[in-house]
């Protein structure tokens, strides 16, 4: 019962993040259920590989190519903003608020703690992803209420920091937890195996990439709006 709790609660995640930034897209409504299907894509194919079995590495006797999965939406979306000038001021377009705010489904993290405790993902990587999005999700709205009254410049830049180091620590200890070539950690059977089969395949196939790409577009705002902002105390001069 709790494991379909889980799996409902995360869906709803990818769901509702994927569609909120669809709404908010200011384009037209072609272009928003263009956005749809390319991450409706994205994600039936990362649920197909985890049904598969090729996230474990299964077939052909491959390597997990989970690292793969998360890096190709990484890929795309540096490259149309590096090729692409009415992507990137698309994307620039969103609301700063809005993009935080979605951190806030991080306080999911908690299922990750749970996985731990309950020994089924062994070693730091749960406990150190978990707390450290609950902690993102937990500051989110805060984060947003202190963006809206403009009280400081360094909380959002600071927050949106800590959270995206946040994903990168969680990747790293779950490469050096799994057996390989770049393990750390000595986990036994259990490691972090679990994460390679639905529902948590989700988690970092669709909902890490993405949490990822939304800490670059603020990146890029924040310095956009500070960049705006000398350039107004300059011209009052």
């Amino acid at each position: 019962m709790l494991d379909q709790i889980r799996t409902v609660t995360l869906i709803a995640a990818i769901v509702f993040n994927f569609g909120a930034i669809a709404m908010a897209i200011p384009a037209s409504r072609a272009t928003r259920l263009a956005f749809l299907a390319v991450v409706g894509l994205w994600a039936g194919v990362a649920v197909a590989m985890a049904q598969s079995g090729a996230l474990l590495g299964t077939i052909a006797g491959r390597m997990p190519p989970i690292g793969i999965v998360v890096a190709v939406p990484l890929l795309v979306a540096a490259l149309a903003a590096a090729l692409s000038p009415a992507f990137r001021r698309t994307v620039l377009a969103l609301p700063t608020e809005l993009l935080i705010g979605l951190n806030a489904y991080r306080v999911l993290g908690v299922f990750m703690l749970l996985l731990g405790v309950e020994g089924r993902v062994a070693g730091p990587f749960p406990y150190s992803a978990g707390l450290g999005d609950m902690i993102a999700g937990v500051l989110a709205v805060p984060v947003v209420l202190a963006l809206l009254r403009r009280s400081s410049r360094l909380v959002p830049l600071a927050w949106n920091s800590f959270g995206a180091l946040d994903l990168v620590l969680a990747l790293a200890l779950g490469m050096t937890t799994a057996p390989g070539p770049l393990q750390v950690f000595a986990t036994g059977a259990t490691g972090p195996f679990v994460m390679l089969t639905l529902p948590w395949s989700l988690i970092p196939t669709v909902l890490v990439p993405f949490y990822l790409i939304l800490h670059a577009i603020i990146f890029a705002q924040l310095r956009r709006k500070r960049a705006f902002g000398a350039a107004a105390i300059a011209g009052a001069r």
